[in-house]
């Protein structure tokens, strides 16, 4: 795509924005109505009084709105917004009525798939099969194409849908991500992708005024798993269709923390023989928390690590990997900090003090 003009950013930014913005109280007004809300039912829950759960149709709308406005004339974004809308239906019957983890994957899946037909996939791995097998196996690099990408949205989809515990968190999240790669995708010249994570950008950010801590609406299952499958999807664009690592990195990056934490939960989960998809209160804004940080501070200190995340993929997409590594490590000591518990070690430490003290003041009464 050709340089597009700049108003041409800010407009796809601020129509998805203001539409989100404008569309949310609408979804407060109508949630009870349809029995789209959430019920405090267990101490896993953050709020006390029950809350609407329909902000996901202000995002969907919103960002819809500007990509159909502006983009909807290019094949990929078209199969990504009907994609969507797949996504979208199943999260609003989720948040109405309830639906199994399986049916929810069967639909995840069939999104991928339009994605797929429209001709949106990962190359960069198929690329290295076409290369050793050559054109006598092109089915089978075909599948494997498809494959690579159907894993790829799923995975991420599922990501933002299990780190969004707390008010304001996933919007939040979506948005660094989305500006973190729609830069990246801006300097090395995939204008499209760029708009296209700009849409996404204005609406997680028209959506945080309600959203953030104190709530007056959820995005519910509708919102959260349409912010992942926009983001899976939206990140593969232009640079999927590069030959560099780069292409895959960038993304991997910028929603390290989301990823690592979604990882860390199947990982304990499976330790512990519980289901997979069981909801538990050991993600890292649950361990952050526990040090005695309220939820503010809490989403703020996570949007920080995320921030400096997003940063490390535009370094790394510059191939300034140096300076790459310094920023992962930081970020990675600020996990390692918040996963692991000092309390532990107190009572030893409080022990040894004591003795210390009690020989100090024995050797002061001799």
């Amino acid at each position: 795509m050709d340089y597009p003009g700049g108003l041409m950013f800010w407009a796809v930014f601020l129509v998805s924005a203001l539409a989100t913005l404008g569309i949310t109280p609408f979804c407060i007004y109508i949630a009870p109505k349809i029995g789209a809300v959430d019920i405090p039912k267990d101490e896993r829950r953050m709020h006390e009084k029950p809350m609407p759960r329909f902000g996901g149709l202000a995002i969907f709308i919103g960002v819809n709105l500007s990509l159909g406005i502006f983009l909807s004339h290019e094949k990929e974004i078209l199969g990504i917004m009907v994609g969507s809308l797949v996504i979208f239906l199943i999260g609003v019957l989720d948040d109405i009525i309830g639906v199994s983890a399986k049916v929810k994957l069967l639909f995840q899946i069939l999104a991928a798939l339009i994605v797929c037909g429209f001709g949106l996939r990962i190359e960069f791995i198929t690329n290295h099969f076409a290369l050793r097998l050559g054109d006598d196996h092109l089915f089978l690099i075909g599948v494997i194409s498809w494959v690579v990408t159907v894993i790829w949205i799923v995975g991420i989809t599922n990501t933002m849908n299990l780190i969004d515990g707390l008010d304001g968190l996933a919007a939040g999240i979506s948005f660094i991500a989305s500006l973190a790669i729609a830069y990246t995708a801006y300097i090395h010249g995939y204008y499209l992708g760029t708009l296209g994570l700009l849409c996404l950008g204005g609406g997680a950010l028209g959506f945080l005024p309600y959203n953030f801590h104190p709530a007056r609406i959820f995005m519910g299952d509708s919102g959260s798993l349409f912010l992942g499958f926009m983001l899976s999807t939206m990140a593969m664009v232009e640079p999927a269709k590069g030959a560099t690592v780069v292409a895959i990195m960038v993304p991997v990056l910028v929603l390290g923390l989301p990823i690592f934490d979604t990882a860390f939960a199947i990982a304990r989960r499976v330790v512990k023989r519980r289901p997979i998809m069981e909801a538990d209160k050991g993600h890292i804004h649950h361990r952050i928390m526990a040090k005695g940080m309220g939820q503010q501070r809490t989403v703020l200190t996570i949007y920080g690590i995320s921030a400096i995340m997003g940063v490390a993929a535009v370094l790394f997409s510059r191939d300034l990997f140096k300076e790459t590594a310094v920023l992962f490590l930081i970020a990675a000591l600020f996990v390692y900090i918040f996963l692991t518990d000092a309390t532990i070690l107190l009572p030893k430490l409080k022990g040894k003090n004591l003795r210390r003290l009690e020989e100090k003041e024995g050797e002061d009464n001799k």
